[in-house]
């Protein structure tokens, strides 16, 4: 997201209210733009009250049992076979990661991959830690979408910073190793992270044209090394920011990247549509606003994104092209302790409310045939780096490795 680098587990009778309630709710899908949303706020709000466990006192108290003591447990996870949640397995145990991904009924994973940590120099190639991450990701039965960036130091242009390769024929030819090696372990691709922003290009031009052409040398990789492999562009970074060096608006980036013939390349077009504090219906031509701040600009909504990044694939004749939402999520401050200068939103944004957030969106898109599969961001960031990164913040689990109603939530939705 535009600001990741600078800006209980209880069970309860509660949840079983929650299911009742989300299992009823029927949101809108993603449709022509609208200056209001399709139904009231009132309709999509979810509660998880509190609700004592207790039995009513009888005449005679019997004293508890460690059975009446103990919680109800939750329900199943509600299957969600083209959902998914991103984790970071490699800095974290694989299997408790992947336990905890399990407990939310999705069927995909997304981990990031820094190029840079496989191939340490020429021909110096270190696979054994990602082959057991991809085994174990295997042996829990996802499906994989791994996202592929920052190129070797030796390969760009400036080693301080990450970014591309000078020559982005290199891409094509890390993506077919990496292709060959785990053919029929990853079942998908996304071409590089948030093209559109400095620090994620460093050391290279912001440019869609030039994204293209590496979009298009890492597809050819990739349809090499395993044909059956979905090939996803990597995603613009929403930022409200279009001066050209620090970003360039999200939007008048993919009209570029398609201009170029990025769609030739691709089986879905990658989009991160954040919602900053906004609720999901919410429009940033809506006279009136939940959050007092990031309500200014079309890239701070998370409808608003996803509608204009649908008309402009119509535009360019890109219409067959799904959305994949590879990153969304809400951040909530509530029970963490972090500097939240430049990205003061995630303070407007309670547990509860990240939780009613998510699961309204992913109705959403659940209820729109032109949206792809979509992935939480993010599952343990928390659990791994604590109050220490801004990322926590959008967390489904507390630092301690509880979950917040986000998980809960989640973990009780599903499609239609």
């Amino acid at each position: 997201m535009a600001m990741k680098r600078s800006i209980k587990r209880s069970a309860s009778i509660s949840v079983l209210l929650l299911a009742l309630v989300l299992g009823g709710c029927t949101l809108p899908s993603i449709g022509a733009p609208s200056p209001t949303p399709t139904l009231p706020p009132e309709t999509y709000r979810l509660y998880i009250p509190s609700v004592s466990t207790g039995a009513e006192p009888s005449p005679t108290p019997i004293p508890p049992t460690p059975e009446d003591r103990s919680p109800t447990p939750l329900p199943p996870p509600v299957p969600k076979p083209n959902t998914g949640v991103q984790v970071d397995i490699l800095a974290s145990d694989p299997d408790q990661t992947l336990q905890w991904a399990q407990e939310l009924g999705v069927g995909w994973v997304k981990q990031q991959l820094d190029w840079a940590l496989v191939e340490q120099g020429p021909g110096n190639f270190d696979w054994v830690q990602l082959d057991y991450v991809i085994d174990r990701c295997k042996r829990y039965h996802f499906r994989v979408l791994l996202s592929v960036v920052n190129a070797p130091t030796y390969l760009r242009a400036d080693p301080s910073v990450t970014g591309p390769p000078v020559d982005y024929t290199e891409y094509r030819r890390f993506m077919q190793q990496l292709a060959e090696r785990y053919r029929g372990k990853v079942d998908a691709y996304e071409l590089w992270n948030e093209p559109n922003l400095a620090r994620e290009w460093g050391g290279d031009v912001l440019d869609p044209a030039r994204f293209a052409a590496l979009v298009a040398e890492g597809a050819q990789g990739v349809r090499a090394g395993d044909p059956d492999a979905l090939v996803i562009s990597g995603a613009p970074g929403v930022t409200g920011i279009d001066d050209g060096v620090t970003a360039i608006d999200d939007r008048a980036f993919l009209r570029g990247m398609l201009e170029a013939g990025v769609a030739q390349w691709v089986d879905g077009i990658g989009a991160h549509p954040y919602g900053f504090a906004n609720p999901p219906e919410e429009s940033a031509r809506d006279p009136h606003h939940v959050a007092p701040s990031h309500n200014d600009h079309p890239s701070f909504f998370f409808r608003d994104t996803l509608e204009d990044y649908r008309a402009i694939l119509l535009e360019y004749g890109a219409g067959d092209k799904p959305i994949w939402v590879t990153e969304f999520g809400w951040p909530s401050m509530e029970g963490l302790n972090m500097d939240t200068t430049g990205w003061e939103y995630a303070l407007y944004v309670s547990e509860q409310q990240q939780a009613e957030y998510l699961v309204r969106a992913l109705q959403m898109g659940w209820n729109t045939p032109w949206v792809g599969p979509m992935f939480v961001w993010n599952l343990n960031t928390a659990v791994i780096y604590g109050n220490s990164r801004p990322e926590s913040a959008y967390s489904l689990l507390r630092p301690d490795g509880s979950w917040r109603p986000a998980f809960i939530a989640l973990r009780l939705a599903g499609p239609p």
